[in-house]
């Protein structure tokens, strides 16, 4: 069997590179390791667990990996519906649960989970805790129980002329120095109306600063349009509201809204699962 030089050459460097980088450190004392690699990222933790076995252990030990939770999760798991079992696991299992398996806060309206590149906060902001417009009124809005969505309900648009739904979150709640953008998560049942043609607004702002740009979309645009909206691995739908940058505005809120109130065409058939505010990356 043939061996592409190129490669044997790459094969080669790599496991150089990983003698030279595991010599130098091993020089060094366990906790000036463990340091060494917490100012790291996940991603490069579990790589450096690779290069021997005194270095797996100290690259999954707690020291390394409490450094890449926030620093309030144990007051974030405490006031979750989670059970206080999960504060006992090894702190690298503690951080790979919480990116995998979201958990529910602030009495089961919010859903919180981490981006598993960089420990980063991820929040949606269920339908329970939005500012929804004639939400409590039964012949315009009714609450109903999805299997596929993580809250207990989901609010279903039964009949309204104007459409307004809002919500904010303060900035201390969410990863400092970080851009987020917000996602309204949404889903549209067979006999919808009043979607197709209308648009409806997006905006999304840091309270005290000038407004954000604000956007029209169509949620459900005829097929010879493109689609806006992007399906999610849940399966329901997510459409981008805005970004915004949380800096270190600990006392102020971002706040988001969704309206169309131009006219007064009925409109049915939405359901809305929450806003999820995540760490945006751009490409």
């Amino acid at each position: 069997m043939l061996i592409n030089s190129t490669q044997l050459c790459q094969n080669t460097r790599t496991n150089h590179i990983k003698h030279i980088v595991s010599s130098s450190l091993n020089s060094l004392p366990d906790d000036c390791i463990s340091l060494i690699i917490s100012l790291t990222s996940p991603r490069d933790a579990c790589r450096m667990a690779l290069l021997s076995h005194a270095f797996n252990s100290i690259a999954d030990s707690n020291a390394v990996w409490q450094m890449f939770l926030p620093l309030d999760y144990i007051h974030i798991i405490s006031n979750s519906s989670s059970p206080p079992s999960l504060l006992s696991l090894p702190k690298k299992d503690l951080y790979i649960s919480l990116c995998y398996h979201p958990i529910l806060t602030h009495n089961g309206d919010m859903k919180f989970q981490l981006e598993k590149e960089n420990g980063k906060k991820w929040y949606m902001v269920g339908a329970k805790a939005l500012s929804i417009q004639w939400v409590d009124t039964p012949r315009h809005w009714t609450w109903i129980s999805l299997p596929d969505s993580r809250f207990c309900r989901v609010a279903k648009l039964k009949n309204v002329g104007r459409l307004e739904i809002k919500g904010k979150v303060k900035l201390s709640t969410l990863s400092s120095n970080t851009n987020y953008a917000a996602y309204f998560v949404f889903k549209l049942v067979r006999d919808r109306y009043g979607f197709r043609h209308t648009p409806v607004e997006l905006d999304v702002s840091i309270e005290g600063t000038a407004a954000g740009e604000v956007h029209s979309v169509i949620l459900d645009p005829p097929r010879n349009m493109p689609q806006q909206a992007k399906e999610r691995a849940d399966g329901w739908l997510e459409i981008e509201m805005g970004e915004f940058f949380n800096g270190f505005e600990d006392d102020k809120t971002v706040e988001f809204s969704l309206r169309e109130d131009h006219d007064d065409q009925p409109k049915r058939g939405l359901i809305v699962q929450g806003i999820e505010l995540r760490p945006k990356h751009n490409r």
